[in-house]
């Protein structure tokens, strides 16, 4: 259940599965080279550009306070930030977490290099901690402080509460592709109690948590910093991130990168139908693998017919789920598919579905109940990270629902289930989840220009599940100074994956300030 619009890199939602993916590493043990600097604060120059009015002053001015994070070699802080931007210095403040590694040297150093992983809902610090600031390349480490926050109402900022671990535990096994009058009724019930808890267990902070929220809480950060323009790597939802505060501030962009690219100027219901198409892209890329291999579970010939096995797969574990090895928690249709999702969005883990797929058809759900839990961010001792109670509070101040109700969605579920008749119903199913939100969207689908800007790379992925390729055209070509950047492979994001073209192009701009040329392709 809510598996459509959670964007995120491939490195958040497959490491708590214990895969060892490409470029990415599931934890953090890994010693840095260099401890961070010690010094104990870090003022932001008179000289930095703010915003005009006197009340935004004191948090541009703010110093951060650094301490030992307890992670070796990273340094954590906390910025204040308006709870409302339209109304900054009235008493009421949100806590941002930040986190950073300081740049290890040699070389001219180059400020800070923001990164964010997606979402949303993706913890900044718990991504840079365990990947970005050990596994981004070494040559960029040395002369970038690695940056990363947790935006307003994640993990460590003021995080959206919902649910409690057992609520979700049940919230995650309601049936996506309601077969009767019962089953529908199961699942709006479902949506309304998510968003009763939402807003009885957040109500401060639940009407403030946009993405324009945390794009301006970034050019605070950016100030505090002490950097003139921002340097900055978001991937998956992070470029929409990304490209609003680009559009925001253009005359204080940096280097930005945006890796897995969205469309800012798509509705919600076609952003959801869109991914619907870009996870049937990939699971045309797996069938044609699968049918290969000696062990696929799901037999040989083309994808149309591996799809119609893995669908029969779904509605036998529907009628009767299998054991997972949690009493509580039986394999059904619900589970199954977004452990089969997770897995999608990187080739790497296409053998571990194979085994789980496997496993599974003999009657052991452990396999895709650990790559569903993998994707709720769910720990062994059964609490979750507020990753979906965050995404959803995002997505849905940021747009309007894509579904007025279940009859919207019964009249969209052809143009779903054709472009994909294997995730299409669960995945319209999903698009339900913002119909009845408490809070109203502040923002809509919008062209975002930053008219101004310096060159801008945006990334896309010719056969990413989560971010179709043509968002990433459609965003470089909206954007003033977009540079396109074309990886022709399967996955979701492109950078650290394992193409040295592309890491290359995206190294030699966050260096030397030289974007590639518009429409390169790897």
């Amino acid at each position: 259940m809510d598996t459509s619009r959670l964007l995120r890199t491939t490195g958040t939602v497959i490491a708590a599965a214990g895969l060892l993916l490409s470029g990415c590493t599931s934890g953090g043990s890994g010693e840095p080279r260099a401890a961070a600097s010690t010094s104990p604060e870090s003022a932001a120059p008179s000289a930095q550009p703010a915003p005009d009015g006197a009340a935004m002053r004191p948090y541009y001015a703010q110093k951060l306070t650094w301490r030992d994070c307890g992670v070796p070699g990273f340094q954590c802080s906390t910025m204040k930030a308006p709870l409302d931007y339209a109304n900054p210095g009235a008493g009421q403040d949100v806590d941002i977490a930040v986190s950073r590694r300081a740049a290890t040297g040699p070389g001219k150093r180059l400020g800070s290099l923001v990164v964010n992983p997606g979402g949303p809902g993706g913890s900044g610090i718990g991504y840079l901690q365990a990947y970005a600031g050990i596994g981004y390349p070494a040559a960029v480490r040395a002369q970038y402080d690695m940056v990363s926050f947790d935006p307003r109402g994640v993990e460590r900022s003021s995080p959206v509460e919902c649910l409690n671990g057992p609520a979700m535990d049940k919230y995650t096994q309601v049936d996506q592709t309601p077969d009767d009058p019962a089953e529908r009724a199961e699942l709006v019930a479902a949506f309304k109690e998510f968003a009763d808890a939402c807003r009885t267990n957040s109500k401060r902070i639940l009407p403030h948590v946009s993405t324009v929220g945390a794009a301006r809480d970034m050019d605070l950060l950016r100030a505090v910093l002490g950097d003139q323009k921002l340097n900055y790597v978001g991937a998956s939802y992070g470029t929409l991130l990304g490209a609003t505060y680009a559009d925001l501030f253009p005359d204080r962009v940096g280097r930005l990168v945006l890796d897995g690219a969205m469309d800012p100027e798509r509705a919600a219901l076609d952003l959801n139908r869109d991914q619907t198409a870009g996870f049937d892209t990939a699971f045309t890329a797996f069938a044609k693998d699968c049918a290969k291999q000696t062990d696929c579970p799901l037999g040989k010939g083309g994808p149309d017919a591996v799809g119609a096995r893995l669908k029969e797969f779904f509605r036998k574990v529907d009628a009767q789920p299998v054991p997972s090895g949690d009493p509580n928690r039986p394999l059904g249709e619900a589970l199954a598919t977004t452990g089969a999702i997770a897995a999608l969005y990187d080739e790497s883990a296409w053998p571990q579905l194979r085994e789980a797929l496997t496993s599974a058809m003999n009657g052991d759900g452990a396999g895709l109940l650990s790559l569903a839990d993998s994707y709720y961010e769910r720990e062994a001792d059964g609490k979750y990270a507020n990753l979906m109670s965050a995404n959803a509070a995002v997505n849905c101040l940021d747009q309007p629902p894509a579904f007025s109700g279940p009859e919207a969605v019964d009249a969209a579920l052809p143009s779903f289930e054709k472009a994909s008749p294997v995730f299409g119903a669960g995945l319209a199913w999903a698009g339900l989840n913002c119909t009845y939100w408490p809070e109203k969207a502040t923002g809509k689908a919008k062209r975002l220009t930053a008219k101004g800007a310096a060159p801008i790379v945006v990334v896309g992925t010719t056969r990413d599940p989560a971010t179709p390729y043509k968002w990433a055209q459609a965003l470089a070509g909206q954007l003033d100074s977009g540079s396109l950047l074309t990886y022709d492979g399967d996955g979701h994001t492109a950078y650290g994956r394992g193409s040295d073209c592309i890491d290359t192009a995206i190294n030699r701009y966050l260096l030397e300030g030289k974007a590639p040329q518009d429409g390169k392709k790897c």
